[in-house]
């Protein structure tokens, strides 16, 4: 067979996984605290040819850590992160981390994610507060205080660079290298009464699927005219035999 048509193929392969990450991106546009899926693709070279043919890899996909629009809420049980931070929460197998920083407090004074997660502190414990004291205030560093009383302080992680994220539902990570608490709060802090959107651009993710399917279509395009040719090429050789 051409070797067009293998190259054609990979190309194929490859927008399907790409159309599938901007589709997962664009339905958690309203997603608070969500991080983007991306893709990265890599050049694949063959020497089983005639000549060295290059093919697209399927894409291999991570998630991006880009900031999202902070917007105020007004709500003191919200809170937005600034810096390259993390909040963290108790999961089910362990800490999950995520910017989603919209909290609630059980009538027994215990701080959760609005799924019902406990919020963790820098030690990894669940935060409890007096539940009769009133709505807490939450100074940039995390701390956490009802009237003159010191509550707790959210934790507040950074994650190396080097690791690798695993999304846990929609807007928690799991690192496979180990968070580690913050320290230097002149560079990452909160903000109580705001809230962080979804890093995702939908005008750029809109456009990005309308590229997909032009691409798509001129790879099929292309498809056809190889199969037509070699189709012609089989009938004038069965012609002249």
């Amino acid at each position: 067979m051409q070797p067009s048509l293998y190259v054609s193929l990979s190309g194929q392969m490859a927008l399907m996984r790409r159309l599938d990450t901007v589709a997962h991106n664009v339905a958690n546009v309203s997603t608070a605290g969500f991080r983007a899926e991306e893709i990265k693709f890599d050049e694949l070279l063959s020497e089983k040819t005639d000549s060295p043919t290059a093919f697209v890899s399927a894409g291999s996909t991570y998630i991006s850590r880009k900031a999202g629009e902070i917007t105020r809420t007004e709500n003191p049980f919200d809170v937005a992160v600034t810096g390259d931070a993390w909040l963290a929460f108790q999961g089910p197998g362990g800490p999950v981390y995520t910017r989603d920083g919209r909290m609630t407090m059980t009538p027994e004074g215990e701080l959760r994610t609005l799924n019902g997660y406990p919020v963790l502190d820098v030690g990894g414990a669940p935060i409890q507060l007096n539940p009769t004291a009133g709505a807490p205030a939450i100074a940039s560093d995390g701390t956490i205080s009802q009237g003159q009383t010191r509550a707790g302080a959210l934790g507040l992680f950074t994650i190396p660079d080097q690791a690798k994220l695993a999304r846990f539902e929609n807007s928690g990570v799991l690192p496979d290298v180990a968070a580690q608490p913050a320290l230097d709060f002149n560079r990452v802090g909160v903000m109580q009464g705001f809230m962080e959107q979804a890093n995702v651009n939908p005008v750029s993710e809109i456009s990005r699927l309308i590229q997909i399917q032009r691409s798509f279509d001129s790879i099929s395009n292309t498809l056809t005219r190889s199969e037509e040719t070699l189709s012609s090429a089989v009938r004038a050789l069965g012609e002249t035999s």
